[in-house]
C-alpha cells in the first residue's frame, strides 16, 4: 500500500503537480523540503516593470493628443484625424485589434501595459546567450526604472517601441555571427526587430540600420551577404507601407520628406540646439516646443550628464579586454546614430525622443557595474562596492519616481481638459457628425466623436472655404483660446459658450 500512495503522490493530478508541469519542482533529499523554482531575474523586471505603469501611469489617464491621431486611423467609432507626413502607422497597427472590439481607454491602456512588459523581456532576453542572464536583466531594469519608460508603456506611442525592437534588432544582429553554423533564426529575428522598428517610425529604423551597414562594410568577420541581407531586408519590410503612402498622399519618397522637415519646423544644423532643449525637457514636459523652460536641477539631470562617460568608459574597458568588445561597441554606436537626429537636426525636445538611445545605452552600463565588482577580489571591498552601487541606484530611483508622479499627474490634468471641453460641445449639441477647428481640436473631436480640421499649423489639412462650407451642413464648432489671441473671422459673428472646466471658448456655426 505504501508504494502505490507514494506513487499517486507523484502523477500529475495532484494540484501542486500541476503547477509543476509548467514550473518544474526539483526532487529533494529525503527529509527536505522541494527546492521551488525561483522566478529568473530578466521575468522579475519584466514584471516589475508591468506594477509600475499599472500604478503611476494608468489611472484615471485620458488620451493624450498625439495618442488619439494614432488611434483614430484604425478605431471604426471615430473620423481619422489627419495624420501628418513625419508620423508612421506601426502603433495604429499594434492598436488595432483592441480598438476594434472595444471603446474604453483602460482596455486600452491596460493591453499596452502586458504588450509593453513582454515586449520588454523578449528584447533583452535576445541578449542573454550573448552577455548571461544578470547584465541583460540590470539594463532592463536602468531602462525600465525611468520615468518616461513608465509613462510611455500604456501610451500610444510609437517612441518606446522602436526603442525595445532597436534592442532586439542590435543582439540578432551579434547573435547571428556567433551563431554562424546555424544563423538562420538570428537572421529571421535580426530581420523581424528591424522591419518592427522602421514600421513603428521609418527614420528611426533607417538611423538604427546604418550603424550595422557600416560594420558589414568594414569588419571582415561581419561582411556576409546573408547579413547585410537580412539588415536591407528588414528595412524594405517595415518600410514598404510608409513608402507607398508616400506616393500616393505627398507625391514620393522625397517630397514626404521635405514636408516631414517643414513639419518639424525645417530639420537641419541645430548645432547646440537640440541638445539644450533635450537636457531641459528632460524632466518634462512631454513636448518642449518651443523649449525655453529652465533647466532641471543637479540632482535630477546628473544620471544623463553621466550616462554618456560611463558609455565611453565601458567601451574603454571593451576595448582594452579585447573580448566580446562588439557587444559593447555596437549597441552605443547605434544608440549614438538614433539620437543624431533629436540632438542635431531638431530645434526642439520631447523625453521620449530618446528612449531608443537609453534602452540601447544600458547595455554597456550595466556591464560596467558588472565589471567593476567582478575587478574587486576582496570580499569585503566588493561587498561595499555593491552597496554603494545600490545606494546610487536607489538614489536614481527616488528622482526617478518622483517626475513620474510629476508627468503622470501633469499628463492626467491636460487631457481631463480635453474631455471636459468634448463633454462641453455635446452639451451645446454636436453630435456625429461634426466638425472641431481651432487650437487643441484635434483630441477634443476625438473624444466628441467629431471630425477635426486645421487651416494652419503643422496639422494644416482644409481651407477656410471648406471650412465654411462644411458649417452650412453639419455641426460645427471653432475652439478659441483667450491666450492665443486669434479668432477665424468668419467665426466672429458666432455664438461664443466657453467651455466650463478650461479656459477656452468655443463659437458654434448657426
Amino acid at each position: 500500500m505504501a508504494p502505490t500512495e507514494r506513487h499517486s503522490d507523484l502523477t500529475p493530478t495532484a494540484p501542486h503537480r500541476r503547477a509543476g508541469a509548467l514550473f518544474p519542482v526539483r526532487p529533494a533529499p529525503e527529509g527536505r523540503a522541494p527546492v521551488r523554482p525561483r522566478i529568473p531575474p530578466l521575468a522579475g523586471v519584466a514584471l516589475l516593470y508591468a506594477l509600475a505603469q499599472l500604478c503611476y501611469a494608468v489611472a484615471h489617464m485620458n488620451l493624450g493628443w498625439d495618442e488619439t491621431v494614432y488611434l483614430s486611423q484604425v478605431d471604426p467609432r471615430h473620423p481619422a484625424a489627419f495624420f501628418s507626413a513625419p508620423r508612421s502607422r506601426g502603433v495604429s497597427f499594434l492598436v488595432a485589434p483592441v480598438v476594434a472590439a472595444t471603446s474604453s481607454t483602460l482596455a486600452v491602456r491596460v493591453a499596452l501595459v502586458l504588450l509593453s512588459s513582454v515586449a520588454l523581456y523578449a528584447a533583452f532576453k535576445v541578449w542573454e546567450p550573448l552577455l548571461g542572464r544578470l547584465r541583460p536583466a540590470l539594463a532592463a531594469a536602468l531602462f525600465g526604472s525611468l520615468w518616461i519608460t513608465v509613462l510611455s508603456g500604456p501610451q500610444v506611442m510609437p517612441n518606446l517601441w522602436v526603442a525595445l525592437t532597436s534592442v532586439a534588432a542590435v543582439g540578432w544582429f551579434l547573435r547571428a555571427r556567433e551563431e554562424s553554423e546555424r544563423p538562420r533564426r538570428a537572421l529571421t529575428g535580426l530581420a523581424l526587430s528591424l522591419a518592427a522598428a522602421t514600421l513603428f517610425r521609418a527614420p528611426d529604423g533607417v538611423w538604427l540600420a546604418l550603424p550595422l551597414l557600416a560594420v558589414c562594410a568594414t569588419v571582415r568577420a561581419w561582411r556576409r551577404p546573408d547579413t547585410v541581407a537580412a539588415v536591407l531586408g528588414g528595412l524594405a519590410l517595415g518600410g514598404v507601407q510608409w513608402a507607398v503612402e508616400a506616393y500616393v498622399r505627398f507625391g514620393g519618397i522625397t517630397q514626404r520628406l521635405d514636408i516631414s522637415s517643414d513639419t518639424e519646423g525645417g530639420m537641419g544644423a541645430h548645432l547646440g540646439g537640440g541638445v539644450s532643449a533635450t537636457f531641459r525637457a528632460l524632466d518634462g514636459p512631454l513636448l518642449c516646443r518651443p523649449c525655453r523652460i529652465a533647466a532641471p536641477p543637479l540632482t535630477h539631470s546628473l544620471w544623463w550628464l553621466l550616462l554618456p562617460l560611463l558609455a565611453a568608459a565601458a567601451c574603454a574597458l571593451a576595448l582594452r579586454a579585447r573580448r566580446r568588445a562588439a557587444a559593447t561597441l555596437l549597441p552605443v554606436a547605434c544608440a549614438l546614430s538614433v539620437a543624431v537626429p533629436y540632438l542635431l537636426l531638431l530645434d526642439y525636445s520631447a523625453p521620449r525622443f530618446l528612449l531608443p538611445a537609453y534602452a540601447l545605452a544600458a547595455l554597456p552600463v550595466a556591464g560596467l557595474a558588472a565589471h567593476a565588482l567582478r575587478a574587486v577580489r576582496d570580499v569585503r571591498v566588493r561587498t561595499g562596492v555593491a552597496a554603494l552601487l545600490c545606494a546610487v541606484l536607489a538614489a536614481h530611483l527616488a528622482v526617478q519616481v518622483e517626475e513620474l508622479r510629476v508627468n503622470a499627474a501633469d499628463a492626467r490634468d491636460t487631457t481631463v481638459r480635453y474631455r471636459r471641453a468634448a463633454d462641453g460641445l455635446e452639451r451645446l449639441g454636436l453630435r456625429a457628425p461634426c466638425l472641431v477647428s481651432g487650437p487643441r481640436a484635434q483630441p477634443i473631436a476625438y473624444e466628441a466623436g467629431c471630425a477635426s480640421a486645421q487651416t494652419m499649423g503643422n496639422n494644416r489639412s482644409t481651407t477656410t472655404a471648406a471650412l465654411v462650407r462644411a458649417a452650412a451642413r453639419e455641426p460645427m464648432a471653432v475652439l478659441y483660446d483667450p491666450g492665443d489671441g486669434y479668432l477665424p473671422p468668419y467665426a466672429r459673428g458666432w455664438r461664443a459658450h466657453p467651455l466650463r472646466g478650461t479656459d477656452w471658448v468655443a463659437y458654434v456655426a448657426p
